[in-house]
């Protein structure tokens, strides 16, 4: 008998209108990490209520960051490998390299994957971030492997073609508002039990994959979700008094689209709880994630 793991047109599909939407994190030192983001990414302070601010570039909000005071840098644990916030245009970010060049942040590593191009760093509390923009869907490497829809790959970014779009410009304060969060990459500890929640139950399609990691959709998109076990097999879920994840937001057009997601989760029997909008369950490794309407 086929399952959805044999035949992907068995398999339960999120809509194509799916966004993402922010990222809750976990930080020791709000006004620190506060400084970072407006400096570092020109993100602007949309709200703050005594340790909890949101920020983003002036439209929807992307980070929710809490404050707990001591809190440990992540390590080696299941969680966020990194959130990735996308860019409208190439333009934008290579406006966001110049900030990062003017105030003197580091970066860990800048790639060309085919289907973007992108810039990695982390925040004060080692939090993992990626700054990307697309290329044009139909400049997308075609799959070379059957049962994948696109091929990604890593190599070097030609950052001098990069800062070209730029070269006349003083950097700027802020970042434009056509910001959103991307995507979302998560450590795991098993990729198949990974598939059989992201997949299986939640709808997510496959669109490329690594013996290591796993990239899934919505949409036709390379990827709302990527997963990996590069920290082993063994990890554990995120202790208490630890920076990094909270949980991070799916977002469907109307009640009936989550509605629908729920009814999977239930039919699974898995522990969620109404949440705003939608409701919030957690993955094999108790990393959360939001479902709502907006």
């Amino acid at each position: 008998m086929s399952t959805a793991a044999d035949d992907p047109a068995l398999a339960p599909h999120l809509p194509a209108t799916l966004r993402l939407g922010p990222v809750h994190l976990t930080v020791s030192h709000l006004d620190g990490s506060i400084a970072f983001y407006e400096r570092a990414l020109g993100l602007q302070l949309h709200d703050r209520d005594g340790e909890v601010a949101t920020m983003g570039a002036g439209g929807e909000d992307l980070l929710v960051l809490f404050e707990e005071a001591g809190a440990a840098p992540g390590g080696r644990h299941a969680g966020l490998f990194h959130f990735a916030l996308l860019f409208a245009t190439r333009k934008e970010l290579a406006r966001a390299v110049l900030r990062l060049a003017s105030t003197q942040t580091r970066i860990e590593g800048a790639s060309d994957h085919g289907v973007s191009e992108a810039i990695y760093l982390r925040d004060p509390d080692d939090n993992g971030i990626e700054l990307y923009a697309d290329r044009p869907r139909s400049e997308w490497p075609a799959a070379s492997i059957a049962g994948e829809r696109i091929e990604m790959y890593t190599i070097a970014l030609d950052m001098k073609g990069l800062m070209r779009e730029v070269e006349s410009e003083e950097p700027r304060e802020h970042a434009a508002r056509g910001l959103v969060m991307g995507h979302v990459h998560l450590h795991v500890g098993n990729i198949e039990r990974g598939l059989g929640f992201y997949r299986d139950v939640l709808g997510f399609e496959v669109m490329a994959s690594l013996p290591s990691a796993s990239f899934v959709a919505a949409g036709g998109y390379h990827h709302h979700l990527g997963f990996n076990v590069w920290l082993g097999t063994d990890v554990k879920p995120l202790p208490p008094k630890t920076a990094g994840l909270r949980q991070w937001t799916v977002l469907l057009s109307s009640r009936d689209e989550v509605a629908a997601v729920r009814a999977r989760v239930d039919a699974a029997a898995l522990p969620a709880h109404n949440h705003d909008s939608g409701f919030l369950v957690r993955d094999p490794w108790q990393t959360a994630v939001v479902f709502g309407v907006g």
